[in-house]
């Protein structure tokens, strides 16, 4: 457990939550003793690398959370530095609920999911609306995705965990199931072709 993220995420009503669970003195025990987790590893580096969408989670002027999904290309996330995350926010439904949260109120969270291979990770931090930043704009955009980029968002790391792959179900992209389609198809001809031999 890491030390940032359970710095933020511990709150009072948490810690009294986990005192009365009895996980409380665990808990204290990480976050005293766990890295800070609040820089990109090599191995969150690849993770995040990998990932074609993630949640983000932003609050609304009158205290609830929203969750919406933010998909594009493999590595559409980026990397800008060793302690920023960075997107290019496409055109979508036009609500703007999560740009209007971050206008009042830059707390947010990222949760990306790998399905596959059960893992996911936890990203609490503070993001910022960039709009007239035609460099940074560039940078983020991936040339062969054809969607309309309306602004980026810059996502500072305050802290992270993994979570543990407890309770996620194995799911694959419809590209890793068109691979695997596509392979079994392959060996479905050769099998046909042994047994006519």
């Amino acid at each position: 457990m890491p030390r940032q993220f359970g710095t933020i995420a511990f709150t009072p009503a948490v810690k009294a939550m986990q005192e009365k669970m009895g996980s409380r003195e665990n808990y204290e025990r990480f976050v005293a003793k766990g890295a800070d987790n609040n820089s990109i590893t090599p191995d969150l580096e690849e993770f995040i690398s990998s990932m074609e969408g993630f949640y983000l989670g932003t609050v609304t002027s009158n205290g609830y959370p929203y969750i919406q999904f933010r998909g594009g290309k493999a590595g559409f996330l980026k990397i800008l530095d060793e302690r920023t995350l960075g997107f290019a926010d496409f055109r979508g439904n036009v609500q703007y609920i999560s740009v209007g949260n971050l206008s009042e109120n830059d707390k947010a969270f990222l949760f990306l999911m790998d399905y596959r291979n059960r893992r996911r990770l936890k990203i609490i931090g503070r993001a910022r609306i960039v709009e007239n930043d035609p460099i940074l704009l560039a940078q983020l955009q991936d040339k062969d995705y054809a969607a309309t980029v309306e602004r980026a968002i810059v996502f500072e790391i305050e802290g992270w965990d993994w979570n543990c792959p407890q309770h996620i179900p194995v799911r694959y992209s419809q590209a890793e199931v068109e691979v695997m389609q596509a392979r079994i198809h392959e060996l479905e001809q050769l099998l046909a072709a042994a047994k006519n031999a």
